[in-house]
């Protein structure tokens, strides 16, 4: 089922791939402050904090609505989304590793800061190969005429984050 955005109807499997950009986008501009320190660190620390927020209401609206309903329609998808969900774990473990060299950082600064960025990195390779795969996997399944009830603030708004 598509949604309207302005006058023009969207594919649910187009907003994913635009939340699954502003993800990216939101990440990249993250690890360039570590990189580059163009940013305070409590600034930094902020907007980290607040890239985790926003990515794991991302996934638990997607676990908790998105998939429930896909599988209700397609069940044939309950393999790859059982894949997903399992991704959605390893990225939250690393979400809680980042905030908590975060919760350091805030009292110590400097290495905890080089940690939250090789977390990060790791972050973005898997989440890139978690990206693609959803949307290879289930678009055409959330363009069949799938409900898009509760779920689709959380997944392509990100709750407000």
């Amino acid at each position: 089922m598509a949604s309207r955005d302005g006058d023009r109807v969207v594919a649910l499997s187009r907003q994913l791939a635009q939340a699954h950009q502003e993800l990216r986008r939101r990440l990249g501009e993250i690890r360039t402050g570590l990189g580059h320190r163009r940013l305070s660190d409590e600034v930094l620390l902020t907007h980290c904090l607040a890239f985790c927020a926003a990515l794991t209401s991302h996934h638990q609206g997607e676990d908790n609505g998105m998939f429930s309903l896909l599988l209700r329609e397609r069940p044939d998808l309950a393999p790859t989304v059982a894949l997903l969900v399992e991704d959605h774990g390893l990225i939250t473990s690393i979400l809680s590793r980042v905030g908590e060299f975060a919760d350091r950082a805030a009292a110590s600064r400097g290495p905890a800061l080089e940690a939250i960025g090789r977390e990060l990195d790791g972050l973005a390779a898997i989440m890139e190969s978690h990206f693609r795969y959803e949307e290879r996997t289930i678009s055409e399944a959330l363009d069949g005429g799938m409900s898009d009830t509760d779920w689709r603030d959380r997944v392509f708004g990100f709750g407000g984050a």
